[in-house]
């Protein structure tokens, strides 16, 4: 189990340094990213949210920095087109995030491990979801093919997914932390408690700026 991002890089961007990625391509979060790829995540990140105020929102700075970053630093609620990816290594089966996925979604595979009620992840033509039955979990890849190839795993080996899942995140998070001082020095701490909000950790919790 792997949280990923989906990758849609804007033409041209040059605001901070990022790796190349193929459009809706998944990038993994954990702490083996690269200074680049790093960049690409906040860079994602960021452009959800990069949306026109309304509201009560504050207008849209003029500087194309600031403007970009507008979104993650004024959003009461925040969105990363991604989710949490599970492959079974011996069956080559990958269940991916859905259209209706986002990565600050994770923690609602805690509640459907608690409660058994059923996550969906998207709609035609592609629906992922996932099944409690009993101390089995279903992972159907697509819902809407009577022969979806499907992942089948334990309750338990599923809570022990989520615990690597999360060490994964935090890890980001402290990559992220570091990175932004380093490349964002005027916005490192707004940005860094944005990606701990959106990724539901408290801030608390979240590592010491360097």
């Amino acid at each position: 189990m792997q949280p990923v991002l989906e990758v849609c890089a804007p033409d041209g961007f040059d605001l901070w340094p990022v790796a190349e990625f193929k459009p809706l391509e998944l990038l993994p979060l954990s702490c083996g990213l690269s200074p680049a790829e790093v960049g690409t995540a906040l860079m994602c990140i960021a452009g959800c949210n990069d949306l026109d105020p309304d509201g009560d929102r504050p207008p849209r700075p003029a500087a194309a920095l600031d403007s970009f970053l507008h979104g993650l630093l004024t959003f009461d609620t925040l969105f990363a087109a991604g989710g949490l990816r599970v492959t079974d290594h011996s069956t080559g089966v990958t269940f991916r995030p859905g259209c209706c996925d986002g990565l600050e979604d994770w923690r609602d595979w805690h509640r459907f491990v608690d409660d058994g009620s059923m996550l969906s992840f998207g709609h035609d033509p592609v629906s992922p979801i996932a099944e409690r039955f009993g101390d089995t979990v279903r992972l159907t890849v697509n819902a809407e093919r009577s022969d979806s190839p499907v992942i089948e795993l334990g309750v338990a080996e599923l809570r022990h997914l989520l615990s690597g899942a999360e060490r994964d995140l935090t890890d980001f998070l402290t990559l992220a932390t570091e990175w932004t001082s380093r490349h964002l020095p005027g916005h490192s701490v707004a940005v860094t408690a944005a990606v701990a909000r959106l990724l539901g950790f408290p801030a608390a919790a979240m590592p010491p700026q360097p």
